[in-house]
């Protein structure tokens, strides 16, 4: 039973593009591994861009300095 696990910076993520995401992943392993849809686990987090760091500082920082 495969499980992903994909997050995210919390950044208004629509409904539409968390479903693509489910999706595609869900096929990437579908067609790479050949596992069963049926039993392919897909979690999507989003995370807050305060609780995000890069390089020593957080995205919230990173995105007001326009890195």
């Amino acid at each position: 039973m495969p499980y992903v696990n994909i997050k995210v910076t919390k950044e208004n993520l629509t409904p539409e593009a968390k479903a693509r995401l489910i999706k595609g992943a869900t096929d990437l392993l579908v067609n790479v591994l050949g596992k069963n849809p049926n039993t392919t686990m897909v979690i999507i987090e989003e995370v807050d861009t305060d609780n995000w760091g890069i390089a020593g500082e957080t995205v919230t920082v990173r995105r007001r300095r326009g890195a």
